[in-house]
């Protein structure tokens, strides 16, 4: 097998073998096809596009690149949440206590984030105490006992998709389709849930612009997974604003704390209720989205799903009176006010340049390198559809330093006031397969 043929049979608009992509993943992730030959091969898929069996191919081809994990011994059905990127996302940290509550395990492998915030395993390190570094036998015993645990990606997972993407990064070919789906549910699957549960992100503030962008992924990634034998689904949510009000690590702990009590912002909640219902029905839980979505509402009402969070950080070592006492959660000394400048209404709110104005107070990670400071950050007191008056507080930046002038410039330049505006949809589609 040669893999210029390889390459002039997928120029040509031919299928490949799931043997031809094999010899492909195989013989990249281990240096014996060169650059050059894998971005010609990424350039004929970008143009040619993939079938469905193809990219079921190369997804497992992908996984089996490297190390793969086996949760075998964790009993019931383990639902992975995935989501594709935005700003004050949230909902991990609402999601998995939550339904944990409802006896679905939640066995989550999480990384670090590199732009706007950290991601979640960054935001859980807010809390003193907590310990993502446990061994693997301490996750296992943990979601069996209790349902819920949380540790670091380990680092082998899917080299080939790394080196891959890489390569794609350079060569003009990150936006594809096919390329995409696989790199996306090649980590999911390796991470060995049984069922996976997808919120697609669009808009201003997500990788993909267009709601018909967003659902054509959507439909390829779930395609895939029940392709491969995972049972999934998707949601497809609006990033034209961000999610919540919190940007920030602790911040953002503080608000899914709030929102495990009944008292988070709206737009978080219905996003969590729906991507919740999908993993407790998935899971075997309830017999329809709308029994899982009561049972979720009813373990926020009654206290079940704050309590499985106060369990979850005690369980890994941390303080659990942050749940209650949310003032001992790393705090900024200076709280600075954003008046409006006009009367009117929101408009519109750049998601991911907001975002940036976080970043730039040292809320995220400009690179691998960056230290994140945990207590910086925004809170938004308003958002797109809202009344505001000039001189009322837009939002509130929380930081280390007086000096933020560059952040309220971008945030000035990031939210629009004029006469009329509405809040757009924010679950714009469902998609199962």
């Amino acid at each position: 097998m040669r893999m210029v043929d390889i390459i002039a049979r997928k120029r040509d608009g031919k299928e490949l073998t799931s043997e031809e992509i094999q010899f492909f993943i195989e013989g990249y992730t281990q240096g014996k096809i060169p650059d050059y030959q894998a971005s010609a091969l990424a350039m004929a898929i970008y143009f040619q596009d993939m079938s469905e069996q193809e990219r079921a191919d190369l997804t497992m081809a992908m996984v089996n690149s490297g190390e793969t994990i086996d949760l075998s011994a964790i009993e019931g059905i383990k639902v992975d949440k995935h989501s594709t990127g935005g700003v004050g996302d949230t909902t991990t940290l609402v999601l998995a206590p939550l339904v944990a509550a409802l006896d679905v395990p939640v066995a989550k492998m999480s990384g670090r984030g590199l732009g706007h915030t950290g991601g979640t395993i960054d935001k859980l390190e807010s809390i003193a105490g907590f310990d993502v570094e446990i061994s693997k036998e301490q996750f296992v015993d943990l979601v069996n006992r209790q349902k819920i645990a949380v540790i670091g990606q380990t680092g082998n997972l899917t080299p080939a998709d790394k080196k891959l993407y890489a390569l794609r990064d350079v060569t003009a070919t990150v936006n594809s389709i096919p390329l995409i789906a696989s790199s996306i549910m090649s980590k999911k699957i390796a991470a060995g849930s049984d069922a996976i549960v997808l919120d697609v992100k669009t808009g201003a503030g997500a990788f993909m612009k267009t709601p018909e962008d967003a659902r054509e992924l959507a439909q390829a990634m779930v395609r895939i997974g029940n392709r491969v034998g995972r049972k999934t689904m998707a949601v497809i949510s609006d990033m034209s604003q961000p999610l919540g009000q919190a940007i920030g690590n602790a911040l953002e702990v503080q608000e899914a704390i709030d929102t495990l009590r009944g008292r988070g912002p709206k737009d978080l909640e219905e996003l969590c209720l729906a991507l919740g219902r999908q993993m407790v029905f998935l899971a075997g839980k309830a017999s329809s989205l709308e029994e899982a979505e009561e049972k979720l509402r009813e373990a926020i009402s009654n206290g079940k799903a704050l309590q499985k969070f106060k369990e979850f950080i005690a369980n890994q070592g941390g303080d659990a009176s942050v749940v209650d006492h949310p003032e001992r959660l790393p705090q900024a000394p200076f709280h600075i006010e954003v008046p409006a400048r006009a009367s009117g209404k929101v408009t519109e709110m750049v998601a991911d340049e907001i975002g940036t104005a976080a970043m730039l107070l040292g809320a995220g990670r400009a690179t691998k390198e960056s230290e994140i400071d945990l207590a910086v950050g925004l809170m938004l007191n308003k958002k797109i559809g809202d009344t505001v008056k000039q001189g009322e507080s837009l939002a509130t930046i929380h930081a280390n330093t007086e000096q933020v002038d560059d952040v309220i410039q971008k945030l000035y330049a990031s939210i629009t006031i004029a006469a009329e505006g509405k809040a757009p949809a924010l679950v714009l589609d469902i998609v199962t397969g």
